[in-house]
């Protein structure tokens, strides 16, 4: 379909995958079909709208979706943590964007998992301009918020959105934000 594939071994049984930037409904099957090339059984956070319908719900679920309550904190970074600690196979994919529209910043759930759970984060990139998609790079988390967005926006400097009006800037949401759910 005209798209490279970045194709990098996943360095582990366990991670997270953020993908940048999340900014029209095609990422959702570009993503999904990158996935199915790669042969990697990865799951993803999807808003929990999407699982309404029993057929399209039981569709995400199968392909690996978690459904997500967005307005305000439902315990997911425990959960997920929990649901990582418990499998021998644990990938995560997540747009921490948010949505598709122009945003204030990223949220910052999959942080949190990624710093209490030690493992790899996986920086994704969704280039409609040079048709690149995959794993750019794996980065072992600080500790430092601060720095590691800075280390994420480094790696996805050159990458636009299929709307690149859309894209969020890569930085915390900030707290005072109606939508950002604490972990």
């Amino acid at each position: 379909m005209g798209w490279t594939l970045l194709q990098p071994d996943l360095p582990g049984p366990k991670g997270i995958i953020v993908a940048y930037p999340h900014t029209s409904a095609m990422d959702f099957f570009v993503g999904i079909l990158g996935k199915w090339a790669l042969g990697w059984s990865v799951r993803f956070w999807a808003k929990q709208s999407l699982f309404y319908w029993p057929l399209v719900g039981g569709w995400l679920r199968y392909l690996g979706g978690v459904p997500v309550r967005r307005q305000k904190a439902h315990g997911l970074v425990a959960q997920t943590l929990v649901a990582m600690q418990n499998a021998d196979w644990f990938w995560l994919a997540v747009t921490p964007e948010g949505t598709r529209a122009a945003g204030l910043g990223w949220r910052t759930g999959f942080y949190h998992v990624w710093q209490q759970a030690n493992v790899p984060l996986g920086v994704a990139v969704l280039d409609y301009r040079s048709r690149v998609l995959g794993v750019r790079d794996f980065l072992t988390c600080s500790g430092d918020m601060t720095q590691d967005f800075a280390r994420i926006a480094e790696l996805v400097a050159d990458v636009q959105g299929y709307r690149a009006h859309c894209a969020a800037p890569i930085q915390p949401l900030p707290s005072s934000h109606p939508t950002q759910a604490s972990p």
